[in-house]
């Protein structure tokens, strides 16, 4: 480590109280996307009490703010953490008042985010970069609570269900050159994440039948419970004809059903992501399962209706990690084990920084601290120290040898980037998967 990386490190040791404070108040305050205004003051109060020039509001809760001021010259990094948190509410430490959980670890990307704050706003640290910094609180990156982003679309305050997206589509990703991100890992200590993950595209179907008795009259019923169940097998179907290399997942829920058993249901509405690896894979599997949408209403004479909306893009791994390496093989130190996840590796998880990944570089790692299996009700934090303040380290040491030197690491890594589509192409990709699609009820008359 150089001078101004050992006080970086210095400055984050001495604030790690604060720090695990931080962390510590937003996992008890969690907060559903889209609805994060709580935990986005939390971020926006810290950002301005270190006088940073702040921008709140942002794709309804997000906060942006520069280290430098906006309009800064340089190449800019965005430090970036999520706000949201997992609807959840049988984990122990869940909010009462929201029902939801951090058991993503998406307050420990906010302590991160808000440690590196502390130290690169320091004045000797800060005149050592020659760039700007955005730190962001992102909303929104779990794609859960599809009607309430539905009702927003409806009423024109959003237009993409994932926050960065949402960021993306108004503008306020245009002056950040380089993207810097975090995940949280539990059971393991440090990761160099730079693997390939799925991308998808969301759906909501809704079946309309006839309710009747389903004992003394089904004869008169159309069962929309029969028409989603004969969906899901139709899906089953299509399985087979998906490509292994291409990572294909369909998956559904029923998220409103029948009222009682002896009740056959007139209103059935379900939830569907199709993921896969690469964009033509997942539009062919999404062709595939509204075919097996369609046979359900079909075969059964319910009314159907399909709404498509985009979800998230396919992860583009990094060109060039030497900032990051680094990074995270000093804060390492010998105390700390690192995996190190190469551009061969792919998960079929998705996230939205994908979306990022495909108009500038993306830099992603994780950090232990936790225990249990993410988006379940164990995930514990076990470690503050790991989860939160080592977060703050790697956050803030990637983005200081990103700028230092002239930023000869940053021109070097944007030059060694290609972009997979420009903002244009991408609001324009994103907008096309949007459709509705509506089949007529089609009783046969009762003999």
């Amino acid at each position: 480590m150089d001078r101004i990386e050992q006080r970086i490190c210095e400055i984050i040791d001495g604030k790690q109280e604060e720090i695990k404070a931080f962390g510590r108040d937003i996992w008890h305050h969690a907060e559903m996307g889209y609805k994060e205004f709580r935990t986005a003051g939390k971020f926006a109060e810290v950002a301005e009490t270190l006088g940073l020039e702040t921008e709140t509001g942002l794709a309804i809760t997000g906060v942006k703010s520069y280290l430098k001021g906006k309009g800064s010259e340089g190449i800019t990094v965005g430090v970036i953490g999520e706000m949201d948190a997992l609807p959840i509410p049988n984990h122990p430490d869940a909010n009462p008042e929201t029902g939801a959980s951090h058991c993503c670890g998406h307050n420990a990307q906010l302590a991160g985010v808000v440690g590196a704050m502390f130290a690169l706003t320091d004045p000797e640290v800060k005149a050592a970069m020659d760039g700007n910094v955005v730190f962001m609180a992102a909303p929104a990156e779990e794609y859960v609570d599809v009607p309430y982003k539905k009702k927003l679309m409806e009423e024109g305050k959003l237009g993409y269900g994932g926050g960065k997206c949402e960021l993306i589509r108004i503008g306020a990703m245009d002056d950040i050159d380089i993207a810097v991100g975090h995940h949280t890992a539990p059971g393991m200590d440090l990761r160099l994440s730079n693997a390939s993950s799925n991308g998808f595209v969301n759906k909501v179907i809704t079946y309309t039948g006839v309710s009747s008795h389903a004992a003394s009259a089904p004869h008169c019923g159309i069962d929309a419970q029969n028409a989603a169940v004969l969906a899901f097998h139709a899906m089953d179907m299509q399985r087979e004809s998906f490509q292994e290399k291409d990572f294909v997942r369909l998956h559904s829920v029923i998220t409103k059903g029948g009222s009682a058993a002896n009740i056959i249901a007139d209103h059935v509405q379900l939830d569907s992501s199709v993921r896969a690896k690469h964009i033509p894979a997942y539009v062919d599997a999404a062709k595939k399962a509204d075919r097996a949408f369609r046979a359900g209403a079909i075969a059964t004479g319910c009314a159907m209706r399909i709404e498509t909306v985009p979800g998230y893009m396919p992860t583009v791994p990094c060109s060039d990690v030497t900032a990051l390496k680094e990074a995270l093989e000093e804060v390492a130190d010998g105390k700390y084990k690192i995996i190190y996840q190469g551009a061969d590796e792919h998960i079929c998880a998705s996230t939205d920084f994908g979306d990022v990944s495909c108009l500038m570089p993306l830099l992603q790692f994780s950090t232990g601290g936790y225990e249990g299996q993410l988006h379940n009700p164990d995930v514990r934090v076990t470690d503050e120290y790991l989860a939160y303040v080592v977060t703050a380290k790697i956050f803030a040491l990637t983005t200081y040898k990103l700028l230092k030197n002239g930023g000869n690491y940053a021109k070097a890594l944007l030059d060694s980037y290609k972009a997979v589509m420009t903002k244009e192409s991408y609001i324009e990709f994103m907008d096309s998967m949007t459709s509705v699609e509506e089949l007529p009820m089609a009783p046969l008359e009762i003999v």
